[in-house]
């Protein structure tokens, strides 16, 4: 979480309104993404306003598919996002010390 502490109450109200629509933005993005993704592989009866109870069962598999994978990425972004920071927080380990010359293939 982001440290708004130095800046006024004017100022973070403008940077929490700058947030909420880029979550807006991104939120839509991922619908619209869902969407088309979906729709383009499940939909193919348009001489009918119902959807098929094949084309009903593809979009359910597919949103739970992309959702899911979403879920995943997510959390695989979480993973990797915290590892410099445990890195920042351990301390630098010694380079070993070698004997003899120094060589990339310890000859």
């Amino acid at each position: 979480k982001m440290d708004f502490s130095q800046y006024n109450d004017a100022e973070r109200a403008h940077l929490q309104r700058i947030i909420e629509m880029k979550q807006m933005r991104d939120f839509m993005k991922f619908y619209t993404n869902l969407v088309e993704r979906c729709f383009n592989d499940c939909i193919s009866d348009f001489t009918s306003k119902t959807l098929t109870s094949k084309e009903e069962t593809c979009i359910t598999r597919c949103t739970d598919k992309f959702l899911k994978h979403n879920e995943r990425v997510g959390q695989r972004f979480g993973e990797l996002n915290q590892q410099p920071m445990q890195q920042q927080q351990m301390p630098s380990p010694q380079p070993p010390q070698q004997s003899g010359g120094s060589s990339w293939f310890g000859r």
